[in-house]
């Protein structure tokens, strides 16, 4: 028995949000202080860095279960699945439904409880629950789903990625920029056919970096101290990620016995651009190879980050041929990898 993603299904917000939308922004740093640089500066800068031209938010009417409940409903008609013969619903996200014109997170009861009951299942035996894992959740929780169906205990689990982050930024910090919203669903399910999930590693930094990621205040001194929005130490992430990620990536890859050289894809969480390409050519050193052109799709550059959503959302344009010269074909072996907030890492090997 072997263990694979039968169907994939994403949400991709209509609200489209470019660069110069950010204009009207007052931006100020870590101590309050008004950035010397005009807005449009900024956002060439954080597109250098980034490779972010425009990144997608959900419309006021929707939060974090609907279009997770979206992206599952593509999935199950993708896969041809009657939602009654789910095991597990898992649902990874970070800050729970939050609605708009606010920064408070709801998660009771859980994304995934509802999601279910928008799916309209019946079956008290289909399990659903939600995994705070930061931007590695999707994977983390593909292993669950695996680790349930190898132990005996599932024969078919959704995993769905959903995030509205466009709800909790701090739009006085100049990274505001960087993060979307978005939501992607896959079906894992116990299958004869040969390949399937072939290895998998997780990690979590604790000691030092827990707090990489985090809530805190405005930088607008002005705005209540008691309202608290996403932050990040951005070079501190990133030397972190390039320090650890492709060690990760190189371990499970050898636990799972294949060749560098038959990985068709490699799909890392869309973070940063520049950090996912220093993250690939990184982990070709280890092997003394450079990266094959287009061995790892991008769509940060329309999309933005998404957190959760970015691997699944990706995986499945590529699945659907709604990714550019991007495809993958039964047998291909593809690398997931991801990083961020706990500080988490985490990568799988997938046979097509």
């Amino acid at each position: 028995m072997n263990v694979h993603i039968t169907g994939s299904g994403s949400y991709i917000p209509t609200e489209r949000i470019t660069n110069a939308d950010f204009n009207k922004h007052v931006f100020y740093d870590e101590n309050g202080t008004i950035l010397p640089l005009s807005n449009e500066v900024v956002a060439q800068k954080l597109f250098e860095i980034t490779g972010i031209e425009e990144r997608r938010y959900v419309t006021s009417n929707l939060q974090a279960s609907d279009i997770g409940f979206l992206a599952a409903q593509r999935a199950l008609e993708s896969s041809n699945t009657d939602p009654e013969t789910l095991d597990y619903i898992i649902l990874a996200h970070n800050f729970g439904d939050v609605q708009f014109g606010t920064t408070q997170a709801d998660a009771v009861p859980s994304l995934a409880s509802r999601v279910k009951a928008s799916l309209k299942i019946k079956n008290p035996k289909c399990v659903a629950y939600d995994i705070l894992f930061g931007c590695p959740g999707w994977i983390e929780g593909t292993i669950q789903a695996w680790a349930f169906i190898k132990a005996g205990i599932a024969k078919k689990c959704m995993v769905i990625g959903a995030e509205t982050l466009s709800r909790v930024v701090d739009p006085h910090d100049r990274d505001c920029m960087i993060y979307a919203d978005g939501a992607g669903a896959t079906i894992i399910e116990a299958t004869h056919k040969e390949g399937g999930i072939l290895a998998h590693e997780s990690a979590s930094f604790t000691h030092d970096e827990v707090y990489y990621l985090f809530f805190g205040k405005s930088y607008n001194k002005d705005l209540p101290e008691t309202t608290r929005y996403i932050k990040m130490y951005g070079r501190k992430i990133y030397e972190f990620a390039l320090k650890h990620v492709p060690q990760a990536m190189k371990d499970c890859l050898e636990k799972s016995n294949v060749p560098i050289e038959k990985v068709k894809k490699i799909l890392i969480h869309q973070a940063n651009a520049k950090m996912d390409e220093a993250i690939l050519t990184h982990f070709f050193k280890l092997y003394n190879m450079k990266p094959p052109a287009g061995i790892m799709p991008m769509n940060i550059q329309m999309l933005g980050n998404s957190s959760v959503a970015t691997i699944p959302t990706l995986y499945d344009l590529i699945t659907k041929g709604s990714l550019e010269n991007q495809t993958l074909q039964e047998g291909d072996i593809v690398l997931f990898a991801s990083v961020g907030a706990g500080m988490n890492i985490n990568a799988f090997v997938y046979q097509c």
